[in-house]
C-alpha cells in the first residue's frame, strides 16, 4: 500500500466531488460501507451531513474511520 493520499472521486447530492485519501483509509472505508451494505457515496454524503462545516470531507473520513476502528 502507498502512503501517498490518491485522488478518488465520489458523488454527493448528485454533485461530484474530489477526495484524496492514503489508499489504507480507502480501503477501510469500502470496508464500513460493505459492513453497512450502503454504497460508499452514500456513506459519504452521511459523513459529509453529519461533519463541522469548517471540517474537510477527507478529513472527516478520516476520522470516522478511524472512531470506527478505535471503538
Amino acid at each position: 500500500m502507498n502512503g501517498r493520499p490518491v485522488k478518488r472521486s465520489l458523488t454527493l447530492k448528485g454533485h461530484r466531488t474530489s477526495v484524496s485519501l492514503e489508499d489504507a483509509f480507502w480501503a477501510a472505508f469500502r470496508e464500513i460501507a460493505t459492513e453497512r451494505g450502503v454504497p460508499i457515496n452514500a456513506l459519504a454524503a452521511e459523513i459529509d451531513a453529519n461533519r463541522d462545516p469548517g471540517t474537510g470531507l477527507a478529513s472527516a473520513i478520516r476520522v470516522f474511520v478511524l472512531n470506527r476502528y478505535r471503538g
